[in-house]
């Protein structure tokens, strides 16, 4: 988990040259017990940007993180944080960013407002400028009627958008988001989303990870897909989608039948199959052909539809479950 920690009272320049990534990451290297956990990792943020981070769990998506705040000491390679050498300058360089931890750790002993104030004192932000910052950040969090609400009276979703206006108490820079959605249902999801989006298009720099694929391809400029420690592919989502994957998808769900249906009458006219339990996952260019192989069995459900991000996951990941 990502954790907040006091900085050394000073800032980050307020401006880089335009060339200048916000985050630049260069051979990073983790060992816990011999074992590399993140092994020669590179990528660099542009201000500006949402940059996505990916991968099953245990890839060492979260160590990368750390590794990137200064809060977990990396085994080699060269880091820099808003143009600072990370772990050098790593307590300066944390004032000009904010954190949302992967589990929320608000302060059940105090109110909406007392979270935010109180927290903004690790930035050395007096109470009265703090007190000041809370109108708009409740505003943004959508939770102005509920400033004086206790933790244990807010939904999960309302938790989650407190969990965000505190990190942004500092007005940072940079905004890192260690899986900022889970646990969420779609609608309280939907509105963190459209919090990301207008703190992008307001300047703000976002490293983000998350499980949810479709949240990965509405939000991220770019990304970054980890597993067992290393970055195997990094683009766009549409350039990920376009280069890595078949365009066309269709799934076909039967009976227990399916798998030897599949390699009887599929396997000849897709480009790639996967099975798994009672579906067929066909990747491929022309549909057609099968479409009408599965029209013929009426036992047989069909979906068709684009490939997608998940599909690019899948395929450099695998479908294996990670504990």
């Amino acid at each position: 988990m990502l954790t907040p920690e006091r900085g050394a009272g000073a800032a980050l320049p307020r401006a880089l040259p335009t060339t200048t990534p916000m985050l630049s990451v260069t051979g990073l290297r983790k060992l816990y017990g011999g074992r590399a956990v993140v092994n020669d990792v590179r990528f660099a943020v542009r201000a500006g940007e949402c940059f996505g981070i990916l991968g099953p769990n245990g890839a060492g998506k979260t160590t990368t993180l750390r590794c990137c705040l200064g809060l977990t000491h990396a085994d080699g390679g060269v880091l820099e944080l808003g143009g600072l050498p990370v772990p050098e300058a790593s307590r300066i360089a944390r004032y000009r960013v904010g954190v949302v931890p992967q589990f929320d750790n608000l302060d059940p002993d105090f109110t909406v407002t007392e979270n935010l104030v109180m927290y903004a004192r690790y930035f050395d932000i007096p109470a009265r400028v703090a007190r000041e910052r809370v109108p708009r950040l409740l505003e943004f969090a959508g939770l102005t009627d509920r400033r004086d609400a206790r933790i244990d009276a807010l939904s999960g979703g309302m938790k989650r958008r407190l969990t965000l206006a505190r990190a942004l108490v500092n007005d940072p820079d940079v905004l890192f988001l260690d899986e900022p959605t889970t646990g969420l249902d779609p609608q309280a999801r939907h509105l963190i989303w459209d919090g990301l989006k207008r703190l992008v298009a307001g300047g703000k720099t976002l490293i983000l990870t998350t499980h949810f694929m479709d949240e990965a391809e509405r939000l991220c400029n770019r990304l970054c897909v980890m597993d067992e420690g290393r970055i195997i592919a990094l683009d766009t989502p549409r350039r990920l989608i376009e280069t890595l994957i078949e365009p066309v998808v269709v799934e076909v769900y039967g009976e227990e039948g399916i798998a030897a249906w599949a390699e009887r009458h599929a396997r000849g006219v897709v480009d790639r199959l996967e099975v798994t339990g009672e579906t067929a996952f066909c990747y491929m260019h022309d549909p057609e052909p099968l479409l009408a192989l599965a029209a013929a069995e009426p036992g047989l459900k069909v979906l068709r539809r684009a490939a997608n991000l998940e599909d690019v996951f899948i395929k450099l990941t695998g479908r294996d479950i990670r504990d």
